[in-house]
């Protein structure tokens, strides 16, 4: 058996694994489109502002596992192991949805990737204004600060806003952005986290973080600091080779990186560049596409 296709079956026995682990866990300008509206730029049509939930997602968009199958998932917004340390409206399943254009070019990066013994490992693709919307709540209770010896402990939270981690608009919810990093295989499934364990700094060493078995990126996912921007020159040998791995085979596919944080890619041209969408994340919002 080759190494491709025994790491492809190795692959896909963790990827499923990770799904059942995730399903199993508790709970800027533009318009804004309610779900099951065509979809097309400035379709909505109550305008912006608009916030009602269908049950469809336009043709344009996909779930990923349909394209890109041996991609794992670890759909962190659906799980209370995120910077709010609560699962986040408008996640239904751990399920990455993309534009069409989007997930074909991780299927690309990811066949490049796994030639070389590596894997893709997406936390957030597409993102509900819903979910936005709550992030800006939660921001602006400055009594909340359950996650933040974790996700931002040099950051007062007042400032998350002013900082721009916080926005009251996400790329995210125009379906062509992604939040992923890269997995060395054989891949092994995330620990699970615990509410209420003791929490690590983002930025810590590998060893002493919240291990999620990705390669060394010099912080952990959503990590608000600036040692979590790409090219920053604290970043050590080692990280730093994994970081322009990540952006070098993404770059290649046509995804441009936010300098502010090495995880988010998006990919250009943005097949809705104004629109911002509103439809659950489900497999049934994408149901027949």
């Amino acid at each position: 058996m080759t190494r491709l296709a025994s790491a492809l079956r190795a692959l896909a026995a963790t990827a499923a694994t990770l799904l059942a682990v995730t399903a199993a866990a508790p709970g800027a300008s533009g318009a804004t489109v309610t779900a099951g509206t065509t979809g097309a730029p400035g379709a909505s049509a109550t305008g912006e502002g608009s916030r009602t939930a269908g049950p469809s997602a336009p043709e344009e968009f996909v779930a990923l596992p349909a394209v890109a199958p041996t991609i794992i998932h670890d759909m962190r917004y659906i799980t209370p192991h995120n910077f709010m340390g609560e699962r986040v409206d408008g996640y239904d399943q751990p399920l990455c949805i993309l534009t069409r254009p989007a997930a074909r070019a991780l299927q690309r990066a990811q066949w490049k990737l796994l030639r070389q013994g590596y894997s893709l490992k997406v936390y957030d693709c597409y993102r509900p204004q819903r979910a936005v919307d709550h992030f800006v709540r939660w921001a602006k209770d400055l009594e909340d600060e359950t996650m933040k010896p974790e996700f931002y402990p040099r950051v007062d939270k007042s400032r998350l806003f002013t900082d721009g981690y916080i926005a009251e608009k996400s790329g995210h919810s125009r379906g062509s952005t992604v939040d992923l990093t890269i997995v060395k295989l054989p891949a092994k499934p995330t620990r699970p986290y615990v509410p209420g364990e003791k929490l690590v700094p983002c930025y810590a060493p590998q060893g002493e973080r919240f291990r999620d078995d990705s390669v060394d990126m010099g912080t952990g996912y959503d990590c608000f600091d600036t040692l979590s921007h790409t090219d920053d020159p604290r970043v050590q040998e080692k990280q730093r080779a994994n970081r322009q791995l990540l952006k070098s085979t993404l770059a290649d596919v046509g995804f441009a990186n936010l300098p502010e944080e090495w995880w988010h890619f998006t990919h250009k041209p943005e097949v809705f560049p104004d629109t911002y969408f509103d439809f659950p994340v489900s497999w049934r919002s994408v149901a027949g596409h």
